[in-house]
């Protein structure tokens, strides 16, 4: 973790300190910043691999710079936010978050969930070296570029669907139980079930054909997980 590099963007100058404090301690790089204009300028200067975003900001909140910043990066982003409902969390994940930490936090918990979103992002680009594209007569996916095709059809996917639908097709007609979907798809994340597995295994499907998401070769093997048939 010594090389790895985060930017905390939050206005709350006692959280933006511990965090600096706290991940420096542990060997990695950081740069804070007050206000979510700030933020993505540190973010275009500077190129971390990961941002710690909080949520309510002044002028640019979190959600606005979260989705700036997945204009053009798939870096892994870790949302704080003083709010814990689920919907909450679900619109954090649907909008491109790759995890979601309500206030007040734990500090070795947190510290914990980004050395996790670390190891995860650095074992990605890792296996995206090893192959730069997939096909079959179902799915086109180019993993330099990130994009992903059905058909014709280009789809959007968020970093965390285009994981998923990655680790299912580097493991062709392999039964994937929930827990080893969590650890190559999710990594040592905290508090993530497998409620989780399901419902994102659901809007992956939908996203790949919304008219009939039954269709996709992604099968549910009832009682131990899921598997990508190779069509």
């Amino acid at each position: 973790m010594s090389e790895s590099r985060v930017l905390v963007v939050d206005d709350d100058d006692d959280i933006r300190g511990l965090l600096v404090a706290l991940l420096t301690r542990a060997g990695i790089t950081v740069r804070a910043a007050p206000d979510g204009r700030e933020g993505l300028r540190e973010f275009h200067a500077w190129r971390p691999d990961l941002v710690v975003l909080d949520v309510s900001m002044p002028e640019i909140d979190g959600w606005n710079v979260l989705d700036r910043i997945r204009d053009m990066s798939a870096v892994p982003v870790l949302m704080l936010t003083a709010r814990g409902d689920e919907l909450e969390r679900v619109r954090g994940l649907q909008a491109g978050a790759d995890d979601y930490v309500v206030k007040p936090f734990g500090k070795q918990e947190l510290v914990a969930r980004i050395q996790a979103l670390l190891r995860r992002a650095a074992r990605g680009a890792s296996g995206a070296a090893e192959a730069e594209s997939y096909a079959d007569s179902f799915v086109s996916i180019d993993w330099g570029q990130a994009r992903v095709t059905v058909g014709e059809r280009e789809i959007q996917l968020t970093p965390l669907e285009f994981r998923l639908l990655s680790t299912f097709v580097r493991h062709p007609r392999q039964v994937l139980s929930r827990d080893q979907l969590l650890e190559l798809v999710w990594g040592d994340a905290f508090g993530v079930g497998g409620d989780q597995v399901k419902l994102y295994v659901g809007y992956l499907r939908r996203k790949l054909d919304p008219k009939e998401p039954d269709s996709v070769p992604i099968e549910t093997v009832r009682g131990f997980g899921y598997r990508y048939k190779t069509p």
